[in-house]
């Protein structure tokens, strides 16, 4: 044991690579046991050296009494020395116990101990080699850099040799004539797709080839020669094709809109020469105006003669107006006037021509109409001729625009050199035959026709025929408002004395009037025109007075009602008919009506019933002053008053509603008057009543003959007539 010890003193540095008992006492020398002894530290107490000192000793005696162990091994009262005793000889013990365990253990041990050996040298074998990774990894590295650096390199030349390759192949591919083309362009129709496949090349290769020129590119010069043949030979070949479809307009019964269509397929050739060769496409289009212009001119001057031999024969003339009497005279040498004046002033069925069915409808045939002997009134014609002009003039706009390839202030001047001419054709014979018009409702119709038509121009977005537009109503307006002026002064100058037998039916000049009124009122509803309504309110006005001016001329107050209230009710009925309620004619008539109603009402109730009236209405009046006592003396007049009502009201209502029913004309009218009448005969009972119920006249006993106010009612219902 002394050996082992010895041995152990080594520590665990020795090497003992022999007795595995000899390796184990070897590592037993660090171990220490782990008791239930506190280690009591007094190692740090130096006895032998100079340095001791006494209160150390006491610190450290002091701090080891303070241990757990001691205290309780103190506070028995146990014995040191011979605790220390026991102690030692336990470590001794468990030291023994701990060596055999490891010597039991040693050849474990010793294996483990080659097994740590050999993994070293293992791991430093892998070590080496992994160290001649990572060298050849820092070669790899470079090369890798290097080969990026060159693939850079070689993408910019690559891109660099392509950029020039296109750029060339380009240059060579539109400097390159191919024979294709040049057989095409010399042999094929210019009708065929081919032909017009290779034109649009050919116009390229000319423009690449100006291009070329200005950069004074050396290969232009080998091309230009053959490119300019190629060019004159397909400018000869589209000049030829074009001339021979504008002279194709030109052959009698021609529909010119089919060649056009087909130039229109061909709109390319156009624009060849436009580019290439000028002095040709201005002689094509000098040509296509030239034609075009005299084709319009002389179809729509024909076509407008024989439509003015479809119109009517019957036209108005300037003694043909509203104010004009019937039995009017004419001179031996004067044409005979219309059949019915009336007819001038009445719209009929000619409004009709502004609907949209009508409007847009298919264009008059003249010689169809001829044939069935057909006469139309000159706004017809009117519409037929301007819509043909319309559907022309907006086509012919479209086919400007798109096959000479010009817009704005430049497709109108190209559009007015066509049909220049026979707008001027048209506005002069319109402006002699407006100079010579007195039919107003015709010309209000052409005025409205045209406003409708230069709405269908601005949808259609064609600003071709506006200023046209403009001149056509500059020509109709002054005239509408001359015709309508002479027909107010016609009636302002009127003499009623010369207008033949009075009568108080309604008077034909005021029937003149509601007709002619109420058709312009409902022509000018969808285009209102302030003039219009400014003239019409003129025109009513004279009427109005012309009405007062033939009732004056009836001896007494109730036929002049009479004739005032059938005139107004005619005018109010026309008027009606046509135009809206809440217009500024019904309504004045309205009123008229409505007050002259009134005023003949109380004509009518005045011969039976006028006492009775005159009191109610004195006696109404002295009890708003609070003086009715000043009747309390007219006891006989009262009386007098209420058995002559009660003896002869029905008489009187019957006669009285068979009298309105023989004065008016309109039995709807006569019917209200009546109905007015009794409503108002009930009233003034009623009023009769409630003044005789006053206390100054409870106590007359004439007050029960009075008629019961509910009977009354009952009673007159039955005179009331029903239509």
């Amino acid at each position: 044991m002394a050996e082992v010890a010895a041995a152990g003193g080594a520590g665990p540095d020795v090497n003992t690579t022999g007795n595995p008992t000899e390796m184990a006492m070897a590592y037993l020398q660090d171990e220490k046991t782990d008791g239930d002894i506190p280690d009591i530290n007094l190692g740090d107490l130096d006895l032998t050296t100079d340095e001791f000192i006494l209160d150390e000793v006491d610190i450290h005696i002091q701090a080891n009494l303070e241990d757990d162990l001691v205290k309780e091994a103190l506070k028995t009262g146990v014995d040191l020395r011979q605790y220390s005793k026991q102690v030692e000889s336990e470590l001794q013990r468990i030291e023994q116990a701990s060596i055999k365990d490891y010597i039991k253990e040693s050849q474990n041990i010793a294996l483990l101990h080659n097994q740590i050996t050999a993994c070293d040298s293992i791991l430093e074998r892998m070590e080496g080699m992994l160290s001649g990774f990572q060298c050849d990894l820092s070669s790899i590295s470079s090369e890798i850099q290097t080969l990026q650096q060159q693939s850079v390199s070689m993408n910019v030349r690559l891109k660099n040799r392509q950029a020039v390759r296109s750029h060339l192949s380009q240059l060579v591919d539109e400097l390159v004539v191919p024979g294709a083309m040049i057989s095409t362009i010399l042999d094929s129709p210019v009708t065929e797709q081919g032909f017009l496949e290779q034109l649009h090349e050919l116009n390229n290769k000319i423009n690449f080839a100006k291009e070329l020129s200005f950069r004074e590119t050396l290969a232009c010069s080998d091309i230009q020669d053959i490119v300019d043949r190629l060019k004159l030979k397909a400018v000869s070949k589209i000049r030829e094709f074009i001339l021979q479809k504008i002279y194709s307009f030109r052959k009698p019964m021609t529909n010119y809109q089919i060649p056009q269509n087909t130039l229109l397929k061909y709109r390319f050739f156009y624009q060849f020469l436009l580019a290439n060769e000028r002095t040709v496409a201005k002689e094509i289009r000098d040509e296509y105006v030239d034609t075009m212009s005299k084709i319009y001119y002389s179809y729509f001057k024909s076509y407008s003669g024989r439509l003015l031999k479809v119109q009517y024969e019957e036209v108005a003339d300037k003694d043909d107006l509203m104010g004009v009497e019937d039995t009017a005279k004419k001179g031996f040498f004067s044409k005979p006037s219309l059949k019915s004046r009336n007819t001038i002033f009445t719209v009929g069925q000619r409004g009709a021509i502004l609907s949209p069915a009508e409007l847009e409808g298919p264009i008059l045939v003249p010689h169809t109409a001829q044939r069935g002997d057909s006469r139309y009134p000159y706004e017809t014609l009117f519409r037929s001729q301007h819509y043909a002009l319309l559907d022309n003039g907006c086509r012919e706009f479209l086919f400007l625009s798109d096959f000479f390839m010009v817009t704005g202030n430049s497709a109108l001047d190209l559009f007015n050199s066509i049909m220049g001419k026979t707008l001027s054709m048209f506005l002069k014979s319109m402006s002699t035959y407006v100079s010579d018009c007195y039919d107003s409702i015709a010309v209000f119709l052409c005025i409205h026709i045209i406003l409708r038509f230069r709405a269908i121009t601005v949808k259609r977005t064609i600003p071709a025929l506006d200023k046209y537009w403009e001149a056509v109503l500059e020509l109709l307006w002054p005239r509408f408002e001359l015709i309508l002026e002479m027909n107010i002064n016609s009636i302002r100058n009127t003499d009623p004395q010369k207008l033949g037998v009075l009568d108080t039916r309604p008077h034909y000049i005021t029937r003149r009037y509601a007709e002619f009124s109420s058709a312009i009122v409902s022509i000018n509803q969808t285009f209102t025109n302030e003039k219009t309504h400014t003239l019409l309110g003129q025109l009513q006005v004279e009427v109005e007075n012309f009405v007062l001016k033939m009732a004056a001329e009836f001896p007494s107050r109730r036929d002049q009602l009479i004739f005032l209230i059938n005139n107004y009710d005619m005018m109010l009925s026309v008027l009606m008919e046509r135009a809206a309620d809440d217009s500024k004619e019904v309504e004045g008539f309205q009123q008229l009506l409505l007050a002259r109603t009134q005023e003949f009402i109380e004509e009518i109730l005045s011969p039976p019933f006028g006492g009775m009236i005159a009191f109610v209405k004195e006696a109404e009046a002295l009890m708003e002053k609070g003086q009715l006592d000043r009747l309390k003396n007219d006891e006989a007049r009262i009386t007098q008053l209420i058995r002559g009502f009660s003896s002869s009201w029905k008489q009187s209502v019957e006669a009285m509603s068979q009298d309105v029913m023989r004065s008016f004309t309109n039995f709807k009218n006569g019917t209200s008057i009546i109905q007015g009448a009794l409503t108002q005969l009930i009233q003034y009972y009623h009023g009769f009543h409630k003044v005789l119920n006053q206390p100054s006249f409870r106590s007359l006993a004439v007050r029960s003959e009075l008629i019961n106010l509910h009977h009354l009612m009952v009673e007159v219902k039955k005179h009331k007539p029903n239509f």
